[in-house]
């Protein structure tokens, strides 16, 4: 090795903090945002020597804000750090958005926030870590061998400002100079500047945490204080609803609306079932949906909101009925803290061999939630349960990737079936099957669930509602899960399906059940439905929302 060698060697390990923040600004915006670069590389107007240059411009832009970034960390003992870190939130990112098609918007970071293992665990694979080495190993492995030199902290500190002054200038200037281009492009195809990576998770991390700290602290502000039980029928039974919360479950992949796959064969076999066909989700992910769906203030309402307020679940309790949640899922993001809940693998009364087969560690079938229920159903308070009774049955549902994962062996009746979670890997048939083989288990769940309510009627009138909070993507379009900005989000991720089952109750119109199926609804309908399905009423109680208002007659 020649000795300009030697020293060009000794130069580059001995780089200053600031050239590594540069260096890394570059190689991320090169190669950790390759869905971006897809993405616009597939639109047409990018298609010429103008495109070509904007999306020069454009990567250059996306290098000098990582590099500001960096630079406000480009000191000897933080910036390797610092930049490892970036690395791999740009790896993940780059993952994720290239794999599945979803983007890290505030409502997606939210989710992040709230996966538990056993729903990471199904997103983690070979692809995710061969994606993990190459982008963020290789550089992490080069910083690691750098020494950068110490330097005088007021010597630092101005250099520091001066490049985090020198890369924003840049960036103003990219903007300027391509601001005709840039701004037609976002307005035109929104869901590239979700596509920044990692800029995009940051700036979703920061809206969070500002959401955060901008809402009311302490406790949820109350509601339903003056809820009451509407006075029961002379000889009447009290109420016991069945709310079951789905999962990543879509409308169009359900037979009972028109699929022409049999994915309900047990409840397409059930007398007064209604299946509603036209139900939009507040969300398309469950931290966004399930805390919408069950508020009282609407999608808006909710999305605008200053502070927290309680929910369905405590106003019911408040009414006075006995009330209790289920959950077979990362749980139910504080909404049931104030009632009685317990989670599937948790058995009723200690007992394990309620669950046999069922479970295996933390992670079960659905089926759990339905066993042993009526001894959890004993042990509500019987002062309560005299008044009337809603079980929350919070399923695992149809949840991606893993969703060969989500039917049991020998409830398969679609073959064969992707199992793998790479769901771009999967011929497009057997991804359907996977998919579809889960929807017709929740029938099987639903079905279960309506025969355990059916031998409850000598003491309750039993009714079961189920809504999915969100659907999902299985290809369409190249984009796979859910999660997409509601602006944004195709029609397959908020389509919903919405089944009820009224237990042969009297009182309700047949006719008007059937008219309802069609009528556009949506999750902010479901918390004054519930309310009339349980003969509750309250302030915040809304004629207009409750789906079936109009259907019903003498409740009991």
């Amino acid at each position: 090795m020649t000795d300009r060698a030697v020293k060009l060697r000794s130069r580059l390990r001995h780089a200053g903090p600031l050239p590594l923040a540069f260096a890394s600004g570059l190689w991320i915006a090169a190669a950790a945002n390759g869905p971006l670069w897809r993405a616009l590389a597939a639109l047409p107007e990018m298609a010429s020597w103008r495109g070509a240059l904007f999306m020069a411009g454009f990567g250059i832009a996306i290098a000098a804000l990582v590099a500001a970034v960096l630079s406000l960390f480009a000191w000897r003992r933080t910036i390797k750090p610092a930049a490892a870190l970036l690395l791999l939130a740009a790896a993940v990112g780059a993952h994720f958005m290239g794999t599945y098609g979803v983007v890290l918007d505030p409502t997606m970071m939210v989710n992040v926030l709230h996966t538990d293992m056993r729903e990471a665990r199904d997103l983690i694979g070979w692809r995710l870590a061969l994606t993990v080495l190459l982008l963020a190993g290789l550089p992490i492995g080069a910083l690691a061998c750098m020494r950068p030199p110490a330097v005088a902290w007021p010597r630092q500190a101005l250099r520091n400002g001066l490049a985090l002054a020198g890369a924003l200038a840049v960036v103003g200037a990219l903007v300027m100079a391509l601001f005709a281009d840039l701004s037609s492009t976002m307005r035109n195809h929104k869901s590239v500047r979700y596509l920044i990576n990692p800029l995009n998770a940051l700036w979703s991390l920061g809206v969070v945490a500002t959401q955060a700290n901008a809402r009311a602290g302490g406790p949820p502000a109350p509601i339903g204080r003056d809820a009451t039980v509407l006075p029961p029928a002379p000889g009447a039974r009290p109420p016991l609803l069945m709310l079951v919360i789905g999962e990543t479950a879509r409308a169009d992949h359900f037979s009972l609306n028109g699929y022409a796959r049999p994915t309900n064969p047990a409840l397409s076999g059930i007398a007064d079932v209604t299946s509603f066909r036209d139900v939009t989700s507040c969300g398309t992910n469950t931290a966004a949906s399930l805390p919408c769906m069950v508020s009282h203030l609407g999608r808006d309402g909710f999305e605008a909101r200053r502070g927290d307020s309680e929910n369905l679940m405590d106003l019911l309790q408040r009414a006075g009925l006995a009330v209790l949640w289920l959950d077979n899922q990362a749980g139910c993001k504080g909404l049931c803290d104030r009632v009685p809940h317990a989670m599937a693998h948790e058995p009723a009364g200690g007992d394990a061999s309620l669950l046999a087969g069922l479970c295996d560690g933390a992670q079960c079938d659905d089926a759990a939630l339905l066993r042993g229920l009526d001894r959890r159903l004993a042990e509500l308070p019987a002062e309560h349960r005299a008044r009337g009774v809603v079980l929350v049955l919070h399923q695992m549902g149809s949840h991606g990737p893993a969703y060969a994962s989500r039917s049991p062996p020998g409830r398969k009746p679609f073959q064969p079936e992707c199992t793998t979670n790479v769901l771009r890997d999967c011929d497009h048939a057997a991804l359907v099957n996977a998919y579809d083989n889960s929807i017709a288990y929740t029938d099987q769940l639903l079905g279960e669930a309506i025969a355990w309510l059916g031998r409850q009627r000598a003491r309750h009138a039993p009714a079961l509602l189920y809504v999915s909070d969100h659907g999902e993507s299985l290809g369409e379009a190249n984009v796979f899960l859910h999660g997409l900005p509601r602006a944004i989000a195709p029609r397959e991720q908020t389509h919903v399906p919405m089944v009820l089952w009224l237990g042969e109750r009297d009182g309700w119109q047949p006719d008007c059940l059937r008219h309802q199926r069609d009528a556009a609804l949506s999750h902010d309908h479901l918390f004054h439905t519930v309310l009339g399905l349980a003969g509750v009423r309250a302030a915040e109680y809304r004629p207009a929302l409750d789906a079936l208002a109009g259907c019903r007659g003498d409740l009991h």
